[in-house]
């Protein structure tokens, strides 16, 4: 066996032992992918996550994408503070030192946590702790939107230094 199919077989058996993973991601820009539903367990409120190799990477990447609610929305634009939700998503995702791709054009965004594969095991602790950091930050964002929308925050309330172009393919790097 090769490191891929290693790996690929190790992330499928960990996804399986918590009874979480939900489908393999087929796709021609992937060594392999899996879609997973997390926390474990049986709470109400699960997040739909990936992890994949990319194809001829040494990396995993471990991802949670967010389409904002229409109601979300409505509140947003109500109150003029979408441009202003995702500058402080960007600035927390950059103190969090999260790689991420925002597009608040159509009001969603992606995280994602990434970690270079060597010879070393990537044990099931490394990799529940790189699942959990995910999906927490993705929880702040939601708690963050909601505190956006419910009017706890306003406009002055937010540090507008820093022009945000909503043009921008906003990642990691801009």
């Amino acid at each position: 066996m090769n490191q891929t199919q290693d790996i690929k077989d190790t992330i499928r058996n960990y996804l399986l032992d918590e009874e979480i993973l939900r489908k393999r991601i087929k796709s021609e820009n992937v060594e392999f992918g899996f879609q997973f539903v997390f926390p474990p367990g049986e709470h109400k409120r699960v997040q739909s996550m990936n992890v994949f190799q990319p194809k001829n990477k040494d990396l995993l990447i471990i991802s949670i994408g967010t389409q904002v609610s229409p109601p979300h929305i409505e509140a947003l634009e109500q109150q003029g503070l979408q441009m202003a939700f995702f500058k402080e998503l960007r600035k927390t995702l950059h103190l969090k030192n999260m790689f991420f791709f925002l597009d608040p054009q159509k009001y969603r965004y992606e995280i994602s946590e990434q970690v270079f594969l060597d010879d070393e095991h990537l044990s099931k602790n490394d990799f529940y702790r790189l699942v959990r950091n995910v999906f927490n930050i993705q929880a702040y964002s939601n708690l963050l939107l909601i505190d956006f929308c419910s009017g706890s925050l306003q406009p002055e309330d937010v540090d507008d230094s820093g022009d945000f172009d909503s043009k921008s393919n906003f990642s990691l790097y801009t």
